[in-house]
């Protein structure tokens, strides 16, 4: 016969091979046949409520890495809660409102200007839907549970009555008011901007020193000093109404070139060498609190520039004396309004300079830095001109410079809750830790939040105004605008006139006449996001408010994680979450950002069709993702590498379980030997490291704790040695079935520990596991720790048996270079262990030649009566040499007792029992 024939070899159906990117769509559409998230939710619903709620996307264009990344790490959340104790919903939103869909319709070539707003409207709304739908395919195509198709999204009719009831309420405590203040404006999109909505890039501007005569001293100067001013925006000179001074500073009247110059005495010096002075004195110095209310002369224009005090003032750069122009800074409007001046502002929605700026009226702002510069070296002002590259404020739509401009807004008062505001970061956890401090000083450093937009595409800012302008917010509008918003979408405010959107039969003492309009504004697109606490925790009868958990980019501390503290704060009192998680950006293998122009772009798609979403989802728990994070091709293939070797144990595990019933064949744990008590007590190592890292959001721990589990604990050890038990031994052997206890329970708790990260995987793994009922593991609960008597003990000696086996490993390894041997079940070893280790020896039951994986071991003595020939190590001394006898055909095993049984002479006498046992009839 042949003896191959009766190895018990591993027998499974499970594919070697993962074929990941054409197994998964088919695993997904059986996923969505057996509507697996309701499913989950309905077998978890009497439990505790977990919410992690979703920051939602922009609905525009494929998806990205970082939308992979985050989605992912959502992911893992909730369907390990789920599997741990929590009902734990995860509904998917969209942003759907704001510029760049206006941008993204006006490029297709929609003509804006022939169609009213209403209907322009319309196409952004299904240009919207048509991006939902498209992202919404690529997020479940990563493997992400959730409820897609009852997403929330910013546009749909009930989510934008539910903001404009969030407004109504800050209105009504007073938070909400329109004013006249400087704001950061994009000329390019025509509207305001909020902070959240600005991005810094290098830019070259011209620099240049102006000086300013004095026309009143004011009896502290004689009148014939100049101030020197610095600024790098030369197109805001028009504007100017002021200079300020530092009031504690002391300030220098210089003699220099024949003209008396008026510097902060810590800049003399630096400005001496821009100015190129080579002679100068200084005539007297007074403080800055001294000079309040000299007056200036404009330049340009002759008017009064009048000389203030501000704390704003610093001698970080320039020359102490700060141009002002109230209509263009948020510290010149400050300092401008405590003086009593005027908010001049001679430039347009479109970045033109008005007729308020008499010269140069027409100019776009940029173009005016030459001709207003040439203007002021023509009448002697110039004093330098040159040009610097500084950080400076872009709109992140359109990448395009911004300015500060001064226009009636609407603001939400921050100062008005700021106390409040700061008090619900202290109360929320922080992950990473330093977000607290990050959160908290924006929010203690930040000027009121200009929620108003002159754009189309957006909410309406529910207010009317009166025939003398008063605007109107009440109870009664906010309600009735609310109630005809959930009933037909915003679109409404742009399809009837104010008095068709007021409640029937109203009237307001400040409209004798019945007449009223409407605000043609939106609300700033992170007044929407902002607003989800509201209109998806509350809403939605699934979800609560706060939200356990909100998870997002670090980009969000500016972003969505500011503005619905700020809402939420403002109506509630609280914050909107009781957690906050941020990850950092992906970078490419070379720490560089992701750029078309650099050709290094990752893309999810490209990864999901070559390697697929488990491929992609073990990268995302492989990072230290609070931190930014590297992708290239060579980190996939590692990860691929672990993805295999994770893959091949649970195949191993599979292959072995070949004829094991469960419910007849499951040892008890006192039943076992030592060494199988011993990989159950690393299981249980296993299972709480992975459910403590799941807890604490560290999947890298997670990850490294499964690979080397599977590569080390099991690979290297425990499947290495039981092979020759698998496989050697017949079907019911007590050490085989002690064995496949062993890996069951390994294989049940191993896949559902993985399932959270490899959701496919664990599923394709699922099905064959002997004994399950569970269409799915995601209808299972995590694995606890199995009850082993004495575990500690178990796990010290053989802990310390493995240090032993190290050092046998490399005797055996040497041994093989020297040509000695060949495989280790050519050798015959002779053991000199410390006397510790000889005493742990004696202590074993089990084959330790089946352990070593070697057909001869004898312990000859303690480790200091080795002989020279043996090899020393840290436990022990080893010699070895070939064993004796023959080779087994059947088990490899090299024994004198090959031969002695005459029915089957090529075979050991263990291996010839087996074979009449179980094999000859």
């Amino acid at each position: 016969m042949e003896y191959k024939d009766t190895l018990l070899m591993p027998k499974t159906e499970f594919p070697m091979r993962g074929n990941l990117p054409k197994r998964e769509p088919d695993m997904q559409a059986n996923w969505a046949e057996m509507d697996i998230y309701q499913k989950v939710q309905e077998r978890t619903k009497d439990r505790p409520l977990f919410v992690l709620h979703d920051g939602p996307p922009y609905a525009n264009g494929d998806i990205h890495m970082g939308h992979a990344l985050n989605k992912i790490l959502k992911d893992f959340i909730v369907r390990y809660k789920s599997m741990n104790g929590f009902c734990a919903p995860y509904v998917p939103g969209w942003d759907t409102h704001g510029l760049p869909i206006e941008q993204a319709l006006t490029n297709k070539g929609v003509k804006r200007k022939e169609m009213t707003i209403a209907e322009f409207r319309k196409l952004c709304e299904e240009y919207a839907y048509e991006q939902v739908d498209r992202q919404r395919e690529q997020f479940m195509r990563l493997g992400v549970r959730g409820d897609w198709y009852n997403p929330y999204i910013t546009l749909k009719p009930e989510y934008e009555a539910q903001q404009i009831k969030v407004f109504g309420d800050m209105a009504k405590k007073g938070y909400i008011y329109k004013g006249l203040k400087p704001v950061y404006w994009s000329p390019t999109s025509e509207s305001a901007l909020a902070e959240a909505e600005i991005e810094y890039k290098d830019k070259k501007s011209p620099s240049i020193y102006v000086a300013f005569d004095v026309k009143d001293g004011k009896g502290v100067l004689e009148g014939d000093e100049k101030f020197i001013i610095w600024t790098t925006t030369p197109w805001t000179i028009p504007a100017n109404l002021g200079i300020s001074l530092h009031p504690d500073l002391e300030y220098s009247i210089v003699k220099a070139n024949d003209s008396k110059y008026i510097v902060a005495s810590a800049l003399l010096e630096e400005v001496a060498k821009t100015m190129g002075w080579e002679q100068t004195s200084v005539v007297k110095t007074v403080k800055g609190i001294e000079l309040e209310h000299v007056v200036a002369k404009h330049p340009l224009y002759g008017r009064d520039s009048l000389v203030m005090v501000g704390e704003h003032v610093t001698t970080d750069a320039g020359t102490g004396c700060v141009h002002t122009a109230p209509g263009h800074g948020e510290d010149d409007f400050q300092v401008g309004q405590k003086y009593g001046l005027e908010v001049l502002c001679p430039v347009d929605d479109k970045g033109y300079l008005t007729n308020e700026a008499p010269g140069f009226e027409g100019l776009f702002y940029d173009e005016a830095n030459k001709p207003i510069t040439q203007k002021l070296e023509e009448v002697g002002a110039l004093l330098k001109l040159t040009f610097i590259t500084h950080s400076y404020p872009h709109d992140w739509r359109t990448k395009k410079p911004i300015i500060f401009r001064a226009t009636a807004q609407w603001f939400a008062s921050i100062d008005s809750f700021r106390k409040e505001l700061m008090e619900a970061v202290q109360e929320t956890k922080w992950v990473p830790a330093w977000g607290e401090t990050r959160l908290f000083n924006m929010v203690r450093d930040r000027g009121d939040w200009c929620i108003s937009r002159q754009r189309a595409w957006g909410v309406p800012i529910p207010v009317f105004y009166a025939e003398n302008n008063d605007p109107i917010i009440t109870d009664e509008t906010i309600n009735h605008v609310a109630a005809l918003f959930r009933e037909h979408g915003s679109n409404i405010w742009f399809e009837r006139d104010a008095k068709d959107l007021l409640p029937e039969g109203f009237t307001h003492p400040s409209s004798p006449n019945g007449q009223f309009r409407k605000e043609t504004d939106i609300m700033d697109v992170w007044f929407d996001s902002g607003s989800s606490h509201q209109a998806v925790l509350e809403e939605r009868d699934d979800l609560q408010r706060p939200a356990d958990l909100y998870l997002e980019g670090s980009d969000q501390y500016r972003g969505w994680f500011n503005s619905s503290l700020s809402t939420a704060v403002a109506i509630t009192g609280k914050a909107p979450y009781k957690g906050v998680l941020s990850h950092g950006f992906v970078l490419d293998g070379e720490g560089r950002k992701m750029s078309k122009s650099l050709g290094n772009v990752v893309v999810p798609k490209k990864i999901l069709d070559q390697l697929g979403g488990d491929i992609l989802r073990l990268w995302v728990a492989s990072v230290d993702y609070q931190s930014d994070v590297r992708i290239s091709d060579d980190i996939l293939k590692q990860v691929a590498e672990v993805y295999r070797k994770i893959r091949n144990t649970f195949r191993f595990l599979l292959g072995n379980l070949d004829g094991f019933d469960p419910s007849l064949h499951m040892m008890e744990v006192q039943e076992l030997r030592e060494v199988d008590r011993y990989m159950l007590v690393k299981l249980n190592d296993l299972i709480r490291k992975t459910k403590e890292a799941y807890d604490a959001y560290e999947f890298a721990a997670i990850y490294h704790a499964v690979h080397n589990f599977c590569t080390i604990d099991l690979s290297s050890f425990y499947l290495d040695f039981a092979k020759d038990i698998l496989y050697i031994e017949g079907a019911d052997n007590r050490d085989r079935r002690a064995i496949q206890t062993v890996l069951y329970q390994v294989l049940v708790a191993l896949t559902k520990l993985v399932s959270p990260i490899l959701p496919h995987t664990a599923d394709e793994v699922w099905v064959y596991v002997p004994g399950v009922t569970e269409a799915s593991v995601q209808l299972t609960d995590m694995p606890e720790p199995v009850e082993i008597d004495g575990s500690d003990a178990i796990k010290q000696k053989w802990d310390a048996f493995l240090l032993l086996r190290d050092d046998v490993l490399k005797a055996l390894e040497e041994a093989r270079n020297e040509k000695i041997i060949g495989k280790s079940l050519n050798a015959s070893l002779t053991l000199y262990p410390t006397n510790e280790m000889k005493e742990l020896l004696s202590s074993i039951t089990e084959d330790i030649k089946q352990l070593f994986i070697v057909s001869g071991f004898v312990v000859a003595g303690v480790k200091e009566e080795a002989p020279a020939e043996a090899k020393t190590y840290e436990h022990a001394a080893v010699v070895v040499k070939p064993a004796k006898g023959e080779t087994c055909e059947r088990c490899w095993v090299v024994s004198p007792t090959v031969g002695q049984d005459a029915e089957h002479p090529t075979l050991c006498t263990r291996c010839a029992s087996v074979v009449k046992e179980y094999y000859v009839k």
